[in-house]
């Protein structure tokens, strides 16, 4: 298995890497915070989010599928589909 399978996707490595990109604490980012609600992410931050995520796990995600992704398990959710369907 290759380093972008699904088997690499791993919720904590996803947490970090989306606390890092919004510059918000981990603890922060639980599976359920919802992003502009909760965080105060705006479009950019959220499109900034979604590029570091189509680079790291070497997948594209559709506009459509943005708009569903307001919550680190909406994210965490859509990558696995999309890393298992790959």
């Amino acid at each position: 298995m290759s380093d972008t399978t699904a088997a690499a996707l791993e919720k904590e490595d996803l947490r970090r890497t989306v606390a890092d990109v919004l510059d918000v604490e981990e603890a922060e980012l639980t599976d359920q915070a919802h992003f502009v609600d909760d965080l105060g992410v705006d479009s950019l931050m959220a499109l900034e989010v979604m590029v570091v995520l189509e680079k790291k796990y070497a997948v594209k995600l559709d506009e459509s599928e943005l708009k569903e992704v307001v919550c680190l398990q909406k994210a965490y959710d859509l990558l696995a589909a999309k890393l298992q369907d790959a």
